[in-house]
């Protein structure tokens, strides 16, 4: 009688098993960091568009005194103009296509809440003033720390998620759009360095007066928007930089409604005045190209595709082969 064969026993084939399926490309996002830019967003639209509103109408309104409505306006502009930009993050898949915008995002929350804490006795909590002064400044404060800490935590996070293969660059920059570029964020970051380490000399070179802490607040703005420039800039690949390139024409637009508005302030004689609106242009005109620049590649890749189709289903008629489907 046959008796039943081993499996182990050779001559047998081995079963085999199936296979994993392939880690998509990439370092996936993290939920976390997607609903810390939302929660981000929310504050910019809220805070940014009542500190820009308030500005417009000539008052100040601030976690610190200001000896002039612009400074306080220009920082609501930029929440206010960085907030779409915040919340297209909630579609981004990869950490490739975020951090362009989430490391500048890290850098403000980090920087405003320490520039907060060095000038804690020029707050109104502890200088005292009006009820509402008093408890803007008190929110402010709470909510800087609490973004930061959860920004902590979120990055800390995205950083233990598995990358998968390398993402391969799709819409590369152009090679004359580089050194515009380098120079735009290189003189964004040079402004911010400045008024955030030494704001009693650099705030001299701002063409409205300002004071120590609006001086150090608006450096950090500055220094981050160059920050976002320049890592796009090393990026390479427009189409991972979308978030990013929605944020400069925004934030541009804010600040020129701003700086319009309360025009009447501002020394337009001097070359600082010259400088910055050369920057604010730079940053519209960055924005707005790479926009233009991503719809010419993706447009011109579906023609492509579609030229493809046609002509691929045109040799099958004429071959009487089968039909391609769409």
């Amino acid at each position: 009688m046959a008796q039943p064969t081993d499996p182990a026993t050779p001559g047998t084939t081995p079963t085999t098993r199936p296979a994993l399926p392939a880690a998509p490309p990439g370092r996936p996002l993290s939920a976390g960091v997607a609903l810390l830019a939302v929660a981000v967003a929310v504050v910019n639209l809220l805070v940014g568009a009542l500190l820009t509103i308030v500005a417009l109408t000539g008052h100040v309104l601030g976690a610190w005194p200001s000896p002039e409505p612009l400074s306080p306006g220009l920082l609501g502009a930029a929440m206010l103009g960085t907030a779409p930009a915040l919340f297209t993050l909630a579609r981004a898949r990869t950490w490739q296509e975020a951090r362009t915008l989430v490391l500048p995002l890290a850098l403000v929350l980090a920087g405003l809440f320490a520039v907060s804490l060095l000038n804690a006795h020029r707050l109104y909590i502890a200088d005292g003033g009006p009820v509402v002064s008093v408890l803007f400044s008190l929110g402010w404060l709470f909510t800087l720390g609490l973004l930061c800490v959860a920004a902590a935590v979120c990055l800390a996070g995205q950083g233990r998620t598995r990358p998968g293969p390398p993402v391969p660059r799709t819409v590369p920059l152009p090679g004359w759009a580089k050194p515009p570029l380098a120079v735009l964020g290189s003189s964004w970051l040079g402004i911010g360095t400045g008024l955030l380490v030494r704001p009693g000399f650099w705030a001299g070179f701002v063409p409205w007066h300002t004071n120590r802490v609006d001086a150090q607040a608006l450096g950090v703005w500055a220094l981050a928007l160059g920050v976002g420039v320049l890592g796009s800039l090393a990026e390479d690949d427009l189409d991972r930089t979308r978030p990013a390139l929605l944020s400069l024409p925004g934030t541009a637009l804010a600040m020129t409604v701003v700086l319009a508005a309360r025009g009447a302030h501002v020394d337009w004689s001097s070359g600082p005045a010259l400088s910055l609106i050369v920057m604010v242009a730079g940053l519209l005109a960055a924005g707005a190209s790479g926009h233009l620049l991503v719809r010419g590649a993706t447009g011109g890749g579906r023609r492509s595709s579609a030229g493809q189709l046609m002509s691929g289903g045109s040799r099958s008629d004429l071959s009487g082969g089968p039909r391609s489907e769409p």
